[in-house]
């Protein structure tokens, strides 16, 4: 019969780092991923914070020794367009004197890989094609069911189990755990490119975040990797005013990238994946844990893309989820309400706010007037952006929608 202390579900970045913290502290860890790597799946572009996770745990030198092998992009930062109107913000240019103030922006089939890759080597018990069919739980005595790729079925004993399965929300479906939409409903379409950019003014280190001229609430990524590929996507709501029925979406694709400067810019551009889309994202549970589990990343919920916190809320749930099973190991009794879900739900509601003034317009109006803000403010506001939505010693952190109702007043 097979025991560990812990098992997860599912080998992203937060199954990864959540198995790093926990076998180095002495706990036998297993990870079942129903899929295997490399696979592909966007959440492409991390924010400088990811990197302090990364170091704490000992994979940051790994995506550092591997990132040129791997294209990845070295990212300072984020740029703004909106019509005419252009800038960008340097993340090291932010509130906190230390920390990370640079990232990278990945291509997620090598980037989890990566991970998952140093965490087999450090001696983690990591199985591919393993799909989970049940659960049973209880704080000390976990049994999960799984089907692994040859239809061999088999149970796993853990103290403890952690889902980490992403979009899966696998515990979740299988407590019949409902999903609350947290904001309107948006898609996402995106696709890689060869982008062939010859742009001097393009800046590769940044992620290019553009505005629909006509509607703020239409905005377009475009992540660029190192071997002069690129990720591009459009996020457009759902409201039918954007889309007739069965609109191919490949042509609404390329007429709202034409719409804007992506298409002089992504003129000579080649598709090299099909286009891809994903609707209905924004959601959450009011169950981040119970006996027996506890969920990470978008296994509990997901806010939307625009500034990229997804996989540094999965990365941060991960450290928080560890640090407190380290201490359930050593015989503290695990307060996960105060320890986990408070401390966690902070940041992601700073987070939550700035995608909401994004989508209202008053974040756009702060970005995009810049030169009319007070340079700590400034910090304050691209601290967010890096990642910083934790520390409560920044204003914008504290009381966000105070400041950002204040710094849109100062905007007009």
């Amino acid at each position: 019969m097979a025991k560990f202390d812990i098992a997860i579900i599912g080998a992203g970045p937060a199954g990864a780092v959540s198995a790093k913290f926990l076998h180095d502290a002495g706990l036998s860890v297993i990870v079942l991923e129903a899929t295997h790597f490399p696979r592909f799946v966007i959440g492409e572009s991390l924010l400088p914070f990811c990197m302090n996770v990364l170091e704490k745990c000992g994979l940051v030198q790994t995506v550092i020794d591997q990132a040129e092998k791997a294209a990845f992009q070295f990212k300072n930062g984020a740029a703004f367009a909106r019509g005419d109107q252009h800038c960008s913000i340097d993340f090291r240019d932010r509130f906190e004197n230390d920390g990370w103030g640079t990232t990278f922006q990945v291509k997620r089939d090598a980037f989890d890989k990566i991970l998952m890759d140093a965490v087999t080597q450090a001696g983690v018990d990591v199985r591919f094609g393993h799909r989970v069919t049940s659960a049973r739980l209880a704080d000390g005595d976990c049994q999960i069911d799984y089907k692994n790729d040859a239809g061999t079925c088999g149970t796993i004993h853990a103290g403890f189990v952690i889902d980490a399965s992403g979009y899966g929300r696998v515990i979740p479906k299988l407590l019949g755990q409902p999903n609350n939409a947290t904001m309107l409903s948006r898609r996402a379409l995106f696709t890689h490119v060869r982008d062939n950019i010859t742009d001097a003014t393009y800046d590769r280190e940044k992620i290019l975040i553009t505005v629909h001229p006509a509607r703020q609430d239409i905005w377009y990524w475009l992540i660029p990797f190192a071997d002069g590929t690129s990720s591009l996507g459009v996020v457009y709501p759902q409201d039918g005013a954007t889309t007739a029925p069965q609109t191919d979406e490949t042509a609404l694709f390329d007429r709202l990238v034409g719409e804007t400067g992506l298409g002089p810019l992504l003129s000579r551009a080649e598709k090299t994946r099909p286009l891809s889309a994903i609707g209905g994202y924004s959601v959450t549970t009011d169950q981040l844990y119970g006996d027996g589990y506890v969920l990470l990343g978008n296994s509990a919920g997901f806010l939307d893309p625009v500034f990229s916190s997804g996989v540094t809320i999965a990365m941060y749930s991960a450290e928080l989820a560890a640090k407190t099973l380290i201490a359930r190991h050593h015989g503290h009794q695990p307060n996960w309400e105060n320890d986990f879900a408070q401390p966690l739900g902070a940041g992601i509601a700073t987070f939550k706010s700035y995608v909401e003034a994004w989508y209202d317009g008053r974040l756009q109006q702060i970005i995009f007037n810049q030169p009319n803000q007070d340079l700590q403010l400034k910090r304050m506001v691209v601290s967010i952006l890096a990642g910083y939505a934790w520390n409560m010693e920044n204003p914008l952190v504290a009381k966000t929608d105070r400041y950002l109702n204040l710094l849109h007043e100062l905007c007009l």
